[in-house]
């Protein structure tokens, strides 16, 4: 009697654990699959945060310690917030001729132009273009300390008045507060001040700066 339960119970067995082998392989392919899919999601995401644009509402520029550069806000606080930006960005672009030696290195040269309640003006004619770079300003505009070293006041933009219809003004920062000068000096040019280095209590586009007492 037992011989006959062991050899019908083996068949049983058999089919059993054929059963859990069957189970276990078919599994298999789809716990693959959900791995697969996780893996591609987990990458994709990553490569979207690398990759997605910039919120410029949000960027911050610092200054040369690290810290958020707040010294346009205080100055200029009536701008659009987005102009306020880009002139943060202008400073950071320019930080580095705060010596004026920077500035003789990269190609700017003193064409003798020294303007009250501006200042001395040095050109690289290379930046003269039709299109509007703001962190590529063609002309620095420096004003001399008391112990006769030059100081950077503000930078200035230069467009050729050609490339442009008669009387109208070139595209510069957001915004409406721009303050192009036609034909300054009979140069041929639209030209911009932007005193992102020193506060100009008449605005930060005006081209005198009654703060500025040339040395």
């Amino acid at each position: 009697m037992k011989n006959l339960f062991s050899a019908t119970d083996r068949p049983l067995k058999t089919f059993m654990n054929a059963q859990v082998n069957y189970s276990k392989w078919s599994t298999q392919p789809i716990l693959y699959m959900v791995i697969l899919f996780f893996s591609f999601l987990f990458t994709a995401c990553n490569k979207y945060e690398a990759n997605k644009p910039k919120d410029n509402s949000t960027e911050q520029v610092t200054n040369n310690n690290g810290k958020p550069d707040l010294e346009l806000f205080s100055q200029y606080n009536g701008l659009d917030p987005q102009t306020l930006l880009e002139l943060q960005q202008v400073r950071a672009a320019t930080a580095r001729y705060q010596n004026i030696e920077h500035a003789f290195g990269d190609s700017y040269v003193d064409i003798g132009l020294v303007m009250p309640m501006m200042g001395y003006h040095f050109l690289k004619a290379q930046l003269v273009s039709s299109v509007f770079d703001m962190k590529k300003p063609p002309i620095l505009v420096y004003n001399k300390k008391d112990n006769g070293k030059f100081e950077l006041v503000a930078v200035e933009y230069a467009v050729p008045m050609s490339s442009l219809p008669l009387h109208v003004a070139p595209e510069g920062f957001t915004g409406n507060d721009d303050v192009w000068d036609e034909n300054t000096l009979n140069t041929g040019w639209w030209t911009l001040h932007a005193w992102v280095w020193k506060n100009n209590p008449e605005g930060v586009f005006k081209p005198m700066n009654p703060l500025v007492i040339v040395q």
